[in-house]
């Protein structure tokens, strides 16, 4: 492993993993080796197009081919735990996109898969790994901004039913706080830990999924004010506040180039320009740890991956979501 390419293998063909693939190809030391779908012909134009040496008809044909070092699966929420599970038995490590399990229960199980089967596996948090969050979390974590005692942050936009029957799709575990919602919580826990009490309120549904979710992460001395929409949009943009300043995430702040540190009435501001669509972070950091024969990830642990389900678990509970 330490000189050849790592070969993936990808599942569930929708619009992340092309943005995944795209990044992949920029990745000098990654090879997309094969990619399947439940479709036939839909994992061939996918190969195609992303350079993929083979196309699957099964997930279990991409399982089974031991040419393949990690699968990322990119299916929907409620395949998550079952497809990882299955991928980790058949030797495979794993990159699944967030979130990782529509249960906390669920997400317990998967990490119990990766240690049983001594292969690494991640929540896709892709996040995590974009230069300017790592920077700011370093910044936090440092005091740059005193004690940070105030987070403000969204995820919405206007989704169509008709466009994007998913996330409509009670059965996909659609809704607002398993799509976006889970982004907002991962900054708060990310900076601040888990939180002391959770308040949570959602607008539903005729199907009981949640349109949009606000949520208020209390700790002991800070708050976290929160929301996700997949009825109207917001300006993405996020703000920490502390003791001694104030961090402004440029928007998408899931994704930012950088941002401005405001401090004592002055504003520096800090660039960091991603690569490609800012999954390759991701892909470095999985490829790393399985050169170093590591199951987790430093930055993103089994331990991080749970604590924020447990999280997304108490949300779910308090706005009585049907998964």
């Amino acid at each position: 492993m330490e000189n050849k390419k790592v070969q993936w293998g990808i599942i569930g063909l929708g619009n992340i993993a092309a943005q995944f693939a795209s990044d992949l190809l920029l990745i000098e030391d990654a090879v997309l080796t094969a990619c399947a779908s439940r479709e036939k012909k839909k994992a061939d134009d996918f190969a195609l197009q992303y350079n993929s040496q083979k196309s699957y008809g099964s997930y279990e044909e991409l399982f089974n081919d031991e040419t393949i070092d990690i699968v990322y699966i990119a299916t929907p929420h409620n395949s998550h735990a079952e497809l990882t599970i299955k991928a980790l038995e058949s030797g495979k490590h794993v990159l699944c996109e967030k979130p990782m399990a529509l249960s906390f229960s669920d997400a317990v199980k998967m990490v119990e898969a990766s240690k049983k089967h001594n292969k690494f596996f991640m929540e896709a948090f892709w996040t995590r790994f974009i230069p300017s969050i790592q920077d700011i979390i370093q910044k936090v974590n440092t005091k740059k901004i005193g004690d940070p005692n105030y987070i403000k942050a969204d995820f919405a936009f206007y989704g169509s039913e008709t466009e994007n029957k998913r996330l409509f799709d009670k059965e996909m575990g659609g809704g607002a706080l398993f799509d976006i919602g889970v982004y907002p919580l991962f900054l708060s826990y990310v900076l601040l830990g888990n939180p002391k009490e959770i308040i949570a309120k959602a607008i539903k549904h005729k199907n009981d999924i949640d349109l949009q979710t606000s949520m208020i992460l209390q700790y002991e001395s800070a708050q976290a004010v929160l929301h996700a929409s997949i009825v109207s949009d917001s300006d993405l943009k996020a703000s920490i506040s502390g003791t001694n300043g104030r961090i402004e995430i440029n928007s998408p702040w899931y994704v930012p180039d950088g941002y401005s540190l405001i401090k004592n009435g002055e504003e520096a501001t800090f660039s960091f320009p991603v690569l490609g669509k800012g999954y390759s972070y991701e892909i470095m950091e999985c490829q790393n740890c399985i050169r170093n024969n590591q199951i987790e990830s430093k930055l993103w642990s089994h331990q991080n991956c749970l604590d924020l389900s447990r999280i997304v678990e108490e949300v779910k509970t308090q706005i009585r979501l049907p998964f």
